[in-house]
């Protein structure tokens, strides 16, 4: 018992500073999350963690709360996934109301152009580390080589994550079958409408966190609640905070009914993440071993590495566009390669520098 609870611990102090410290977007979360339990913490194996990952791409919902669930599920089992993804969302979810409090009170959204611009080169120097060591991993052969490579090149051409993805398990599913059975035998807003549209937002958001402005658009849009200025900012608030974009949740909620509207439009957009978790990991570990589905896995992985390479590609314009942004990139390569400095310590302080700058 004693045991167990130390383990629980561990994990809401390891998913509670990521929360408060995991800037840049669902990629650098799921990186940290590498960093922090299978590089340092030894909670499991890179090819469990990318299976993890893989399934958790292949549910709805925030995807990097997910991990979060499942990664405390397998440090402490049942109320680990509770207080692993709870950690995780809480620090971000009560910033994001501070500053919609702010918002609503004044009118505008505290600058966030500095955190901005010193938050994207880290996150590309975190992300492209993590992908480097997800590829050792998930590309194993020609097939998966494949695979990764069509997915990052057709993810650079417009083609949706989701669609890759789900590609990609078919011809896993498809090529396991064919090998098992053989060629000849293939064949105003009231709180309960609010919750409601949150968490039908929450149940069907596949793909990254940044595809939320995009659903908040189609659901809140016609019924008049917010204006796209209002959803921009949300999503911008969510970008500059640590922890999940889908924070964002958070921020229209309190603008659309004060800190009732906050609590539950976050319960309404994170609550399926932890349901679905709770329902597919138990199923994932017992089953991840067999044939069909550990092909199946491997071909998602690998697609799961070229998206997240196209990530990287398209973040190197926007993280590397000036001087101070490409030093930036460069110190954090150092700190990150030569000097073996955590990405969260990179992250805080590439924030820090681009605050800093801003101000003078």
């Amino acid at each position: 018992m004693a045991r167990r609870s130390q383990r629980l611990v561990e994990v809401l102090l390891v998913f509670g500073r990521l929360g408060l410290t995991a800037f840049g977007g669902p990629a650098a979360h799921v990186a940290l999350q590498e960093e922090e339990c299978v590089r340092r913490r030894g909670w499991l194996d890179r090819q469990r963690f990318l299976d993890l990952l893989a399934a958790t791409n292949l549910i709805p919902g925030p995807n990097s709360t997910e991990m979060a669930c499942h990664l405390g599920w397998v440090r402490a089992g049942w109320p680990g996934l509770v207080a692993g993804g709870i950690a995780f969302v809480l620090p971000s979810a009560a910033i994001v109301t501070a500053l919609a409090w702010a918002y609503v009170r004044f009118g505008h959204v505290p600058a966030a152009a500095g955190f901005l611009d010193g938050i994207r080169p880290a996150v590309l120097v975190v992300v492209t580390d993590a992908v480097a060591r997800f590829g050792r991993d998930a590309v194993r052969g020609l097939a998966t080589a494949a695979v990764a490579v069509a997915a990052a090149a057709l993810a650079l051409a417009g083609v949706s994550e989701v669609l890759l993805l789900f590609a990609a398990a078919a011809l896993g599913l498809a090529a396991a079958f064919a090998r098992r059975v053989g060629p000849r035998r293939l064949h105003a807003v009231p709180l309960l409408e609010l919750a409601l549209v949150f968490l039908k937002i929450g149940a069907t958001l596949f793909g990254s966190g940044y595809v939320l402005i995009a659903y908040l658009r189609a659901e809140l849009g016609p019924r008049g609640w917010l204006t796209d200025t209002q959803l921009l900012d949300a999503v911008a608030l969510g970008q500059i905070t640590p922890g999940p974009v889908s924070t964002a949740a958070t921020f229209a909620g309190y603008v659309l009914a004060g800190p009732p509207g906050a609590v539950v439009a976050t319960i309404g957009i994170f609550l399926p993440g932890f349901v679905l978790v709770a329902a597919t990991g138990p199923l994932l570990e017992r089953w991840r071993r067999r044939p069909a589905l550990r092909e199946t896995l491997d071909m998602v992985n690998a697609a799961v590495v070229g998206v997240i390479v196209a990530v990287v590609l398209r973040l190197v314009p926007a993280a590397t566009g000036g001087p101070f942004e490409a030093a930036l990139a460069a110190a954090a390569g150092l700190a990150v390669w030569a000097l073996g400095v955590p990405g969260t310590a990179v992250m805080a302080a590439a924030a820090g520098a681009g605050l800093v700058r801003s101000v003078l």
